[in-house]
């Protein structure tokens, strides 16, 4: 193969240019690079275009080594993780690179020793600091400690000249005043002085030699200091402008990334044609965020021609009058909803709780929960009451009812398919309590219920089961007085994903009314908990949901669309279309499940627009202008102190009389920790636990020996031997109170379904059936 002639390298003043193979990896080899040596700094780039933005790699000479492979090849390293294999198309072009470097890494070197060599003073040929850092004031600092300290050392070696000048002296003279044979007293001082002049000669020798030796490490290590600040000034102004080259990186990848969808298709046809050599591939494969891109919507809307603003009576697309009537209806029915009769307001209603105590600012002591932890088995592990939130889950289940004004309007319309657009909304608006509530929900004790009687405020009354601990079941029944039912029985399935938790609510959805004798299902979608282990934790919902009108084939399709930092829609985006069983698309429904749906009707449909993610056509529905269909209500002042309770959150465990005794207002442990006393509420709820452990332990020894008994007086053959039922003994024989198993009609399941009684046995207040759980 015939490689491309490549370009002489470009010498200009101290810097060198020119194109050069670099080995990247074993998959792609070499690859062309643009090298740049300059100030004895080596770095390249993809190409010479992204000089202005984008540096591949940086190499320095000053303290690199340059070795010669063969005729074309060299290696650049720097002793660390920095090695450079690069391969020059000649023998003659590689001999110009060499030099080159080899120049640059002597000039490198020789500022670096001059640099040393510089005493107190900072080299003239260092890179000046930016300004407006604090550059010049941290250096004239600098220099004035040095040269005070350089004062000091200075005076300390002329004291060490004058102690030893003088003590040689005194050295002198008293030998002279010893030759000179004195007798008597005299000769006695003379002796004495002459031992304390040795001791004092001994002392000052020690003391000399001690400053000369702080003298030469002084001098030494002055030096040493000197360059380590000026690396430390080096590599700021390096930070500085690698920062500066960053950032313009990341304008460059916004940019990138905006126009990406405008030259989709001219992109699509370049790649057909196949990438430059050496250009179009990199080993950097970090700065290519494939999997990190938004994906590309299901369909397109456009706004309708005015012609179909105008032409409500006549057939149009297949929409008849009826069809538009039923769109207006659909716009006025929040004004139909406000004019109910006034009789019901005459009734006085209970005035609800609209704060609850702050919680406090506990610290969470992952050392106390780890020595609670010592000697135990993983299942009696207690969880502190510091992950949750004062509200049982069969209270969270109940929030689902927070908007229940859009099952109240669905009751009312008079089409499936305006009906289905309340009842797709109803299920979004869910959701939107959870944007802020990160803290866990009280798991229900076996056996647990919560009533939620809002009849005469809102014509509806609710009641939770807990029926299954293992695994975790709650089933839940609604009835309003406004002619619809729901009814839904949840299994919890959770998995860790190291950074994130995902939590998979399993089960369906059941809204039937009794008007129109429609019956819907639907189930929840993933809801995901970031940065479990470091960080503030945030909650994201992603997934698809299907709302199914099993009686008239009617069906809506909601996607919401999971987080992505590249993504130019709004966070907690939710689209979805309303189709009739024929798949024809009546309305389309977009907004956030957080804040607002709205809906608008489809007018007109047709393939085309652009290609999706798998070469198929986006179907592109021409709309009439958008209406709100739900909004989110604010939340009450001080939420933030009240765990992000939302009104009727605030409500949920209210005390009130009447309830049974089994009801999650009752729990103590839950009391506790909403009264903020935390301590307390640790102890009981481990205690509430453990009886609740006891409890199954009893209840599978009688399970056990009901089957022993029943065996021993029964003869088995030999054919039940093999038989599966009398070898899978259940492992609880537990059955709940207020609901009943038994098979779904509408989805085939097994569920938990409402069988009555509740409401009579509050109305006469007799719970003697209710277990004592608490």
């Amino acid at each position: 193969m015939s490689e491309p002639k490549t370009p002489t390298p470009i010498p200009a003043g101290d810097t060198y240019k020119g194109w050069v193979f670099k080995w990247t990896n074993y998959i792609k080899g070499y690859q062309r690079r643009w090298f740049v040596l300059s100030n004895g700094l080596l770095s390249y780039y993809r190409t010479q275009a992204e000089m202005g933005h984008t540096c591949r790699g940086t190499i320095n000479l000053a303290t690199a080594t340059i070795t010669v492979d063969d005729a074309c090849n060299f290696v650049i390293s720097n002793g660390g993780a920095q090695t450079y294999h690069l391969k020059a198309s000649c023998e003659v072009e590689r001999q110009r690179w060499i030099t080159a470097l080899e120049l640059a890494k002597a000039k490198a070197a020789r500022m670096q020793a001059e640099s040393d060599d510089s005493g107190d003073d900072f080299s003239p040929s260092s890179p000046p600091v930016a300004p407006g850092q604090g550059g010049g004031s941290q250096n004239s600092e600098v220099q004035s400690a040095l040269r005070t300290l350089g004062s000091k050392v200075e005076d300390l070696s002329t004291c060490n000249d004058l102690i030893s000048k003088h003590g040689s002296a005194l050295q002198r003279s008293l030998s002279e005043l010893d030759s000179l044979r004195l007798t008597g007293e005299a000769g006695d001082k003379i002796r004495q002085v002459t031992e304390r002049a040795t001791l004092f000669r001994i002392t000052s020798n020690a003391m000399i030699n001690a400053c000369r030796d702080f003298l030469a490490l002084a001098q030494a290590h002055s030096k040493r200091w000197q360059k380590a600040l000026q690396a430390e000034r080096d590599q700021r102004v390096r930070l500085e402008e690698t920062l500066e080259q960053l950032a313009k990186q990341h304008n460059h990848l916004e940019r990138a990334f905006r126009g990406a969808a405008q030259a989709n298709a001219t992109a699509d046809n370049k790649s057909a044609a196949g990438p430059g050599k050496g250009e179009a591939s990199d080993e950097d494969d970090d700065n290519e965020f494939f999997d990190a891109m938004e994906e590309a919507p299901e369909f397109i809307t456009v706004p309708a021609d005015p012609q179909f603003h105008k032409r409500s009576s006549s057939n149009i697309s297949g929409f008849n009058s009826e069809m538009c009537l039923d769109d207006q209806s659909l716009n006025e029915e929040p004004l139909a909803m406000n004019q109910e009769s006034p009789s019901q307001e005459l009734v006085p209603l209970k005035k609800r709780r609209t704060r609850i105590s702050d919680k406090p600012n506990y610290s969470l002591n992952l050392w106390s929960i780890m020595k609670n932890c010592i000697g135990k088995e993983l299942s009696k592990i207690p969880m502190p009451v510091n992950f949750n939130e004062p509200i049982s889950m069969l209270q969270r289940l109940s929030e689902d009812l927070e908007y229940h004004e859009l099952l109240d309007k669905a009751s009312k319309s008079q089409s499936s398919l305006e009906q289905m657009c309340y009842v797709a909304a109803f299920s979004v608006s869910s959701y939107s309590t959870t944007v802020h509530r990160t803290g866990k929900p009280f798991n229900p004790l076996l056996g647990e219920t919560y009533e939620l009687d809002r009849r005469r405020e809102s014509g509806y009354r609710s009641l939770c089961e807990q029926v299954s601990h293992h695994p975790p079941a709650a089933a839940h029944h609604v009835i309003s007085d406004r002619g619809w039912t729901l009814r839904q029985e949840i299994t919890v399935a959770s998995k860790f994903r190291g950074k994130y938790l995902s939590i998979m609510p399993l089960g369906t959805i059941h809204a039937i009314f009794e008007k129109s004798n429609n019956h819907y299902t639907w189930k929840k979608v993933t809801t995901t908990v970031h940065n479990i282990i470091v960080g503030k934790l945030w909650i994201d919902q992603s997934g698809e949901i299907d709302v199914v009108n099993h009686t008239t084939g009617d069906r809506c399709h909601l996607k919401f669309a999971p987080y992505s930092y590249f993504s130019r829609d709004v966070a907690r985006k939710v689209t979805g279309v309303v189709m009739d069983k024929d798949g024809k698309a009546h309305y389309v429904l977009s907004g956030t499940w957080d804040e607002k749906m709205e809906f608008s009707r489809v007018m007109q449909s047709s393939r085309g627009g652009e290609n999706g993610t798998e070469g198929k056509q986006k179907t592109v529905y021409q709309t009439l202008k958008a209406r709100e269909l739900w909004r989110k209500n604010p939340l009450p002042e001080g939420a933030e102190t009240m765990y992000y309770f939302t009104t009727l959150a605030l409500t949920l465990n209210e005390p009130e009389e009447g309830v049974a005794p089994t009801d999650s207002r009752r729990r103590p442990d839950q009391r506790l920790m909403e009264d903020g006393r935390w301590d307390e509420a640790n102890a009981e709820k481990q205690r509430l636990e453990e009886k609740q452990r006891s409890v199954r332990r009893e209840r599978e020894r009688e399970a056990a020996s009901q089957r022993t008994s029943s065996q021993s007086e029964e003869a088995v053959d030999e054919d039940s031997v093999t038989d599966p039922s009398l070898k899978s003994a259940p492992h609880e024989n537990y059955q709940a109170l207020w609901f009943e198993r038994c098979e779904d009609r509408i989805t085939g399941e097994q569920v938990h379904i409402y069988k009555g009684g509740y409401w009579e046995a509050k109305d006469r207040g007799s719970w003697e059936g209710c277990p004592d759980i608490f």
